[in-house]
């Protein structure tokens, strides 16, 4: 557990330090930079609103990405999302290009990444946290609020779901070819 110190908030460096997570976890759930940024700022409100109240029983970067989270999952259950069809696709593209450079330097990482935006959202949201957002096993558990044995059978099906579609990609890209 995290002891947390009693100095004063400072948004502005929370936003420095974590904003970038913040963004990403955000548009890899909504798809949408737009939507994206939109919960990037409702999230930094929440920070400032709720701040007196984080306990420190983990990282504020675990709390940051949990209140992220659930910000993104009550976008998603929203009436007005459900009667919207969005298409960003440029904004898609530079954002997977800039959020991920480090991961991108081959075309490969893509059709994983595809993989990844394709599975159901609980084996999707357990490969986030653990891969993306570099979480580890008990971070991901706090901030989804699942048991950490779950979390890892999570992975474990995520990670089989992701090998079943790559290995059918590649049956299809060689069919194709032939």
């Amino acid at each position: 557990m995290v002891a947390r110190s009693m100095e004063p908030l400072d948004l502005e460096g929370l936003m420095r330090t974590y904003g970038n997570d913040v963004l990403r976890t955000a548009y890899l759930y909504v798809k949408d930079i737009h939507f994206a940024e939109d919960i990037f700022q409702e999230v930094f409100l929440k920070v400032n609103n709720r701040y007196e109240g984080f306990r420190g029983d983990c990282a504020i970067r675990t709390w940051l990405l949990q209140i992220t989270i659930n910000t993104c999952k009550d976008y998603l259950k929203s009436a007005w999302n459900q009667r919207v069809e969005t298409t960003d696709e440029f904004g898609t593209q530079q954002v997977l290009e800039e959020g991920y450079e480090k991961i991108e330097n081959k075309e490969d990482n893509q059709v994983v990444k595809d993989a990844v935006m394709e599975l159901p959202a609980k084996y999707k949201e357990v490969v986030l946290c653990v891969y993306y957002q570099e979480m580890s096993i008990e971070e991901a558990a706090y901030v989804l609020k699942i048991a950490s044995g779950t979390v890892k059978s999570r992975l474990n099906r995520a990670r089989q779901k992701i090998k079943n579609s790559l290995e059918r990609r590649v049956s299809y890209e060689e069919t194709r070819r032939e």
